[in-house]
């Protein structure tokens, strides 16, 4: 399935999965958007699968956010599993 954003006010929809076939057109798009806006805020509802170029890209991006000064918030019933990849694994 392709990759389609739909933009919903503030915030922008993301359609499709997020794969290594995608991930460079992903990444093109969400930092011509965080460029050009002072916030980003993505709606992942609509992603049907993400591997880990995706995440691996997610992440970059909110590292790229933090040094513009730029808030870059995940939302949707996906982001819970998006924002566990971010946490650091606790070893014993």
């Amino acid at each position: 399935m392709a990759l389609r954003f739909r933009h919903q006010g503030e915030t922008f929809l993301v359609e499709g999965n997020i794969n290594s076939t995608t991930v460079k057109q992903f990444k093109n798009h969400l930092e011509f958007l965080l460029l050009f806006n002072k916030s980003l805020t993505l709606n992942m509802d609509g992603v049907k699968t993400i591997d880990e170029n995706g995440l691996k890209v997610i992440k970059e991006l909110h590292t790229a956010s933090l040094l513009c000064n730029k808030k870059f918030s995940i939302i949707g019933k996906e982001s819970k599993g998006i924002y566990a990849d971010f946490l650091p694994n606790n070893a014993a």
